[in-house]
This record gives C-alpha cells, sequence and structure tokens, in this order.
C-alpha cells in the first residue's frame, strides 16, 4: 500500500466537496457563436469529435440578438467601440446563465492568424488584434467583482491559436486545453488537429462546389446574381442583420465571398491574363491592389472585389462593415473603385451597429433591386463581351 504523501493527504477528497471530473463523452463544452467562429467552427467540432466529446454536447450560444444582451450581458460590457467585440458579454452571458443543463467548459479560442484560401499568396493571413483579443477582454466584465466561472463551476479555456500555421496548433491547443480535457496528451491533439482540419476542407469544400453551381446556373441561365463582401461575423443575423436575406427574397442568388468557387480552371479563367502580363504572379495574388496584404479577412475582402468584376453574372456586390471598423475604413475606396470600374454595381451597408434600421434597409433594398432588375442584363452582356474566352462555368451548360 502506498504511503500518502503531506500534499495527498490534506488534498480535498471527493466525499469533501469537489465533483469527479466528467469523462470526455459527457463533457459539455460552450463555444460562443462569435467572431471568427463563423468561418472556423467546423475546425472545432472535428477537433473536439476526435477527442472523444459527444457532438451532441458541444453548445453553441444563439444569435446575437439585443434580447440576448440585455438578458445575459447586462453590467458586463467593457469599453470597446466595435458591436461584434461589446456583443460578446451576451453570449457569455448566455452559456453560463441561461442553460437548462450546466456545462463544464466555456471555450473561446484567440484565433491569431486564419486558415484561408489566399495563404501563401499574400503576406500573411492575421486576424484583427481587436477581435483575437477579445475574449480576455469580455472575460473581465465577468471576474471584475468576483469569479462568475469559479462560481458556476465552469472552466474557462482561451487558448491562443494560429490556424494558418498547422505545426503550431498541436501545441497550442494541448497547453490551452489540458486542464480541462481529461486526461490529454500531446499525441492525441495532434490527431485531432488533424480531424479539425480536416472537417473544415471539407465544409468549405462543399460550400464552394455550392456556390460554384450557383455560378453555373446562373451563366445557363443568363441571370444575374449578387456577392457579398463582409467579415465572416456578419453572417450572424444579429451583425449582418440579414440585409443578404432580404435582397434573396426578391429571386436574386447571393454569393459569399467566403465561400467562392477558386477551382484551378475558373482562376486561370478570370486572372490568366493578368499573370501573363505579370501584373500578379497567381490568381490570388492582391499586390496590384493593395500591398499591404497582412489582414486576412482584409485579404479575402480585396480578392472578392477583383473576383467579382470579372465574373460577368456578379451584377451587384454587397459591401456590409460594423460600426467604426479600423480594418474596414481604409479599403471603403479601392474596394468601391476595383467593382464600379468594371461596371458592376456596388451598394454598401456602412456603421452597421446593434440596431437594424428595418426602414431605411427595406428602401436601399428595393433601390438596389430595382437597379437589378434595370440594369443586370446590360452589366451581364458587357462584362461577357470583354471576358476571355472559353469561360468553363458554360461546360456545365454542355
Amino acid at each position: 500500500m502506498s504511503t500518502l504523501t503531506l500534499p495527498r493527504w490534506f488534498a480535498r477528497t471527493r466525499s469533501a466537496g469537489s465533483a469527479p471530473a466528467p469523462s470526455r463523452a459527457s463533457l459539455r463544452i460552450g463555444v460562443p457563436r462569435v467572431l471568427n467562429l463563423w468561418s472556423t467552427h467546423q475546425f472545432w467540432m472535428g477537433l473536439f469529435g476526435a477527442l472523444g466529446v459527444d457532438p451532441r454536447n458541444v453548445v453553441f450560444s444563439s444569435d446575437t440578438s439585443e434580447e440576448q444582451g440585455r438578458q445575459f450581458g447586462k453590467g458586463r460590457g467593457t469599453v470597446d467601440c466595435c458591436y461584434p467585440v461589446k456583443c460578446i458579454s451576451g453570449h457569455y452571458g448566455e452559456l453560463l446563465f441561461g442553460q437548462k443543463q450546466k456545462l463544464d467548459v466555456l471555450f473561446s479560442p484567440m484565433i491569431y492568424t486564419l486558415p484561408s484560401f489566399m495563404s501563401g499568396h499574400v503576406a500573411r493571413t492575421l486576424t484583427c488584434p481587436r477581435v483575437m483579443a477579445a475574449p480576455e477582454n469580455i472575460k473581465a466584465g465577468f471576474i471584475k467583482e468576483r469569479d462568475v466561472f469559479a462560481e458556476a463551476g465552469i472552466a474557462y479555456a482561451a487558448p491562443f491559436v494560429s490556424l494558418d500555421e498547422p505545426r503550431l496548433v498541436p501545441k497550442q491547443l494541448f497547453e490551452g486545453l489540458r486542464n480541462v480535457v481529461p486526461g490529454l496528451t500531446a499525441a492525441e491533439t495532434a490527431h485531432a488537429v488533424d480531424a479539425g482540419y480536416t472537417a473544415l476542407a471539407a465544409f468549405n469544400a462543399r460550400l464552394r462546389r455550392k456556390s460554384r453551381e450557383v455560378l453555373e446556373w446562373c451563366a445557363r441561365e443568363n441571370r444575374a446574381c449578387l456577392l457579398v463582401l463582409a467579415r465572416p461575423y456578419h453572417m450572424d443575423p444579429g451583425i449582418g442583420h440579414e440585409i443578404e436575406v432580404d435582397l434573396q427574397a426578391y429571386g436574386y442568388p447571393v454569393l459569399w465571398v467566403q465561400y467562392a468557387p477558386v477551382d484551378d480552371d475558373l482562376m486561370a479563367w478570370a486572372f490568366g491574363e493578368d499573370i501573363r502580363a505579370g501584373i500578379v504572379k497567381s490568381a490570388f495574388d492582391i499586390r496590384d491592389v493593395w500591398p499591404s496584404s497582412y489582414s486576412s479577412n482584409t485579404n479575402e475582402i480585396l480578392w472578392g472585389a477583383k473576383f467579382a468584376a470579372r465574373i460577368p453574372w456578379i451584377a451587384c456586390v454587397i459591401r456590409l462593415s460594423s460600426y467604426e471598423c479600423g480594418m474596414d475604413q481604409p479599403t471603403y475606396t479601392p474596394t468601391q473603385q476595383i467593382i464600379e470600374r468594371s461596371g458592376t454595381l456596388f451598394f454598401s451597408f456602412q456603421d452597421l451597429d446593434s440596431t437594424k434600421p428595418a426602414g431605411s434597409v427595406k428602401i436601399r433594398v428595393e433601390t438596389i433591386t430595382h437597379y437589378l432588375d434595370k440594369y443586370a442584363a446590360d452589366i451581364i452582356a458587357k462584362k461577357k463581351a470583354t471576358a476571355a474566352a472559353g469561360c468553363p462555368l458554360y461546360a456545365a451548360t454542355a
């Protein structure tokens, strides 16, 4: 029989009030549905699934809403002019106080770099520093007077993670999760990270395939579609206010730049002339319009403008941006110029905040659809006339 050492002797036993750690299968993990989780959620689902966590026990908070903020985030706010960051308090509060079945972990990663289809073609794929640091910023509102996490018996995990640097991620996540996932090892963390990347790649490929099908349909029917240039979290109905949904209700298909098709044949057709002329080195090179290519979401927005300008059936581009977004403001003019010089319609909804201005949005949507109804056919015809021959989108129509 082993002899009890002093630390073991004085350690609190289960009968003294501590509960046994839950098994991985029963571990309940809460994830706030915010910021860059909108484009990386499948990575985390793949990761936790590979670690033995039941997918049904990975609980995402609901979409952002003013009611969520009032009910769960009141008094927890921190000073920040960025609404997508400020609203995280409501998501944290909902996960802490609004669950019928208690969570074991609140997981809110600090994502430093993002996996992007532009990796290797731009300088970096960094996230906004305000967005990256948001988990710790918002956490402060829940520990400023007392530690709400400790009182609720919920562990808090906010690992710093560089998702565009896969060789670093296993070490980063092992350090960040070892205290909340029972028996975690470095080897299985590495395996789970691989599973996460596989799940994310499969999800992205599926949506890109759907986007290509939409463009092929537009080419076949000679119909117009719209492209949304925005950050991933503008897909949140409480932040982007479903403006693209209002537009789609008028019968126009809507694509998002994050899931634009990037097939080799389409890229060669759209950007081949610029590559051969030495203007850019690849289809994803944006140095001709944006030399400071460090921010992942900004890079994709600028590339999306170039993509829209070259695809005849993208007759209109919608730009969404949140109030006082310092990352977006320098891109307004170049984005608009790229799009309008191609003859494509451009409309922007800037300074979006917590409240949807329903009346003005309705008027803007009606204006956009009026211009599309009136000019889309001419826009498509003019862009087709200047496009390179042999568009691969026609292949599906044969």
